[in-house]
């Protein structure tokens, strides 16, 4: 047997015909299954994915939320939805579940890992692969909801502006960056240091057509999907300026956008009362309900 053939007998199945994980039952019949590979990068870790799927008895595939993590693109956790939930139980993706919406929360690559467009992409490799899958896990990606949360907003935002097949069906944005080519303090863009240059592997007043690339307010077109777009006012780490601008863009493309500035709000809802983030998550869930 030649090293290649025997690479291929001692390899991991392809994500794509390797057996699922067994699921946990949760309340409400809501199932969890941890640790589900979707993707496999040349050189680099395996992509995994979370799901948190509704009660087996039902009637038709459930539609999708695809969540993204934030962590300024160099850090996070697949599962971790921000500072303010993590002490919830149950969790808002069990939560999501049993409302009726399957829940995928997905690996990317960081910045340390790869440049843009490279998290961009795994995005959309995990949108195939729950593709792929959906009839064995009994979900409808035709029926996707991308909800993120920081860098993961302005990744959530850039997939719906971008992915067509299918195309989503709606996008719920938490205080997430939507400009990379405008001065917004802190954010410098001719700085090399920026959480933003760390993702496009230069400053962003160097690379123009990159940073613009990246830039969901330069995406905005007349067929995006309906926006939910969440902000704090007083976010001093992503100021609510940005998502200001990104529901103008989308309304001056011809596309609907609903925006909300939350009074008393910093970077993750921290400032606001427990029952005051409770509403922005119930509106939230609500938006994408209603977009399925």
């Amino acid at each position: 047997m030649t090293p290649d053939e025997l690479r291929g007998l001692i390899a991991a199945p392809h994500p794509d015909v390797a057996p699922l994980p067994p699921a946990d039952e949760r309340a409400a019949g809501v199932r969890e299954l941890r640790g589900v590979p979707y993707g496999v990068v040349e050189g680099g870790r395996p992509l995994e994915l979370d799901l948190w799927l509704p009660g087996a008895d039902r009637r038709r595939p459930a539609p999708l939320v695809l969540f993204v993590h934030g962590g300024a693109w160099r850090r996070g956790r697949r599962d971790d939805m921000g500072v303010r939930t993590r002490a919830w139980r149950p969790g808002p993706f069990e939560r999501i579940a049993a409302a009726g919406l399957a829940v995928a929360c997905v690996d990317y690559r960081l910045s340390a890992e790869a440049t843009f467009p490279a998290p961009l992409e795994d995005l959309r490799a995990a949108l195939r692969w729950l593709g792929v899958r959906a009839d064995e896990l009994g979900i409808d990606p035709g029926r996707t909801v991308v909800w993120g949360e920081s860098a993961g907003g302005h990744l959530a935002s850039l997939l719906a502006l971008t992915h067509t097949a299918p195309r989503l069906a709606g996008a719920v944005v938490w205080y997430g960056p939507a400009d990379l080519t405008t001065a917004r303090a802190p954010f410098d863009p001719a700085d090399p240091a920026t959480m933003e240059a760390l993702l496009l592997g230069a400053a962003p007043a160097t690379v123009p057509g990159p940073a613009a690339a990246a830039s969901p307010v330069h995406q905005a077109h007349a067929d995006a999907p309906p926006f939910l777009i969440v902000h704090g006012e007083d976010d001093t780490m992503v100021p609510c300026g940005h998502g200001e601008a990104l529901a103008a863009a989308l309304r001056a493309a011809g596309a609907p956008a609903e925006s909300r500035t939350v009074p008393g709000a910093q970077h993750g809802w921290v400032g606001l009362a427990d029952d005051e983030v409770e509403g922005i998550f119930s509106a939230s869930l609500e938006f994408a309900l209603s977009r399925t």
